[in-house]
């Protein structure tokens, strides 16, 4: 292996913390290169829970593919979910089937996340948590949102692989969001690499009457990067 101990620049050049191998209809967890030696600065308070107010009703295509209840043209999330957490693959993920969501879990594959910011932050968790689980790669694409990433996975199935990295939620903010579309920057701790924290911004979609996560053909839009602290994430973690 190559000394990289010099160039701090950017340690997911070669190894994305998630890869979207296109090409082969693969989409898997890689590991996460880590160039960040100390990370001493401590972590933010945990916010207190909080609850989405009433807001305007769903109808038509805004409505959730399982019902579950909420709609939001604007987030609400003001501060870390009250929530129980439950092991898929091996990321501890968000679960509120009656609330965020999700309202369907099929052999493993979590679907169906209630039309709120919250829904999408659980949406977006809940991702890399299937994907963590080499036996659900084949099925990803029914995560995705609609396009030809998506028609050539589901078209050309590939085998998962899997990885022996391993990270959990640490935090998170919402950097965009409408009833349309939500951007999702979820702070992720490598506790295979020294409890290392990473960025992963996830764009999510709403089609279907669910939150699907974008993938084109070069991958995610926002490519991850690591952080130093919790600075300006919410901290929320289920472990």
């Amino acid at each position: 292996m190559s000394d990289d101990s010099t160039q701090p620049s950017n340690p997911f050049t070669s190894r994305g913390f998630i890869a979207a191998a296109i090409v082969i209809g693969v989409i898997l967890l890689a590991g996460v290169i880590v160039l960040v030696t100390s990370l001493t600065a401590p972590h933010d308070p945990v916010a207190k829970p909080t609850s989405s107010p009433s807001g305007p009703v769903a109808s038509g295509d805004d409505k959730s593919v399982c019902g579950l209840p909420g709609f939001e043209k604007e987030s609400s999330l003001s501060g870390a979910p009250d929530t129980k957490w439950e092991l898929v693959g091996t990321v501890a993920a968000p679960t509120d089937p009656k609330g965020a969501g999700p309202g369907r879990v099929d052999d493993g594959v979590r679907s169906c996340y209630a039309h709120t910011a919250e829904g999408a932050l659980y949406a977006a968790v809940g991702y890399i948590a299937v994907a963590s689980d080499a036996r659900n790669v084949p099925r990803l694409y029914e995560l995705l949102a609609d396009g030809p990433v998506r028609d050539q996975l589901q078209a050309t199935p590939s085998p998962g692989e899997a990885s022996s990295d391993r990270l959990q939620v640490a935090g998170f903010k919402i950097n965009a969001y409408s009833a349309s579309e939500a951007t999702v920057d979820v702070a992720w701790q490598i506790t295979s690499s020294g409890s290392q924290l990473v960025s992963f911004p996830t764009v999510l979609r709403w089609e279907h009457g669910d939150w699907k996560v974008v993938i084109d053909k070069n991958g995610p839009p926002f490519a991850p990067s690591p952080l130093e602290s919790l600075g300006g994430y919410t901290p929320w973690a289920g472990v």
